[in-house]
């Protein structure tokens, strides 16, 4: 039977269990956070300075259905700034962000400004406020470029601060810690029906 988790992975730490780069031996791995089977793989990544839901599992073919879909993954994000309507209609739009050296016009997305979420605090802690304010916004894609939250928000002039994944299609950080992992005691099948769908044929 394969086994699958999400975790809230914490600032810090690699969306991985090993690494055969040198440099990178002293890095905090997902391993150190849990007792996961040895065949457990991570569905998707989050950048060692990003945050939240992390889903993992033990069935390859899962992992490429849920990341060959477009499943909705949300994220807060803390910016530089007070983000401006303007700013968010830009977001909500699609912007112009650069991938492996191409320029690249984001989709279309779910963007909107929101209050400060209720979060554990981040391991480092965000540059002090007196250095000028910063703002928070919600911002909702199906794909998944390498960075390309931040680079969106760096495009529309307020640079990323902190970025935690709260949602990947139903399923959130809600009450999690950092650092928290709780088995999927049923099939990600049921959390994702399209993905099941697309997983039997």
């Amino acid at each position: 039977m394969h086994r699958h988790f999400k975790l809230y992975k914490p600032y810090g730490y690699l969306s991985q269990f090993i690494t055969n780069q040198q440099k990178a031996k002293k890095k905090k791995m997902l391993g150190e956070l849990y007792d996961f089977p040895k065949e457990t793989m991570s569905i998707g990544r989050l950048d060692e300075d990003s945050e939240g839901l992390l889903l993992l599992s033990t069935d390859g073919k899962m992992s490429f259905a849920v990341l060959s879909t477009s499943v909705e993954k949300e994220y807060y994000v803390q910016v530089d700034g007070l983000i401006t309507d303007e700013a968010i209609e830009a977001l909500q739009l699609g912007v112009e962000i650069g991938i492996q050296g191409k320029k690249y016009t984001t989709q279309p997305c779910k963007a909107r400004k929101i209050e400060r979420p209720t979060l554990p605090e981040r391991a480092k802690k965000i540059r002090d406020e007196r250095h000028g304010p910063t703002s928070w916004v919600s911002i909702t894609i199906t794909e998944g470029k390498y960075r390309q939250v931040k680079k969106m928000t760096a495009a529309v002039g307020f640079p990323t601060l902190r970025l935690v994944r709260y949602r990947v299609d139903q399923m959130t950080i809600e009450n999690m810690q950092a650092g928290e992992v709780e088995e999927v005691t049923e099939t990600l099948n049921a959390h994702f029906p399209e993905v099941a769908q697309a997983h039997k044929q």
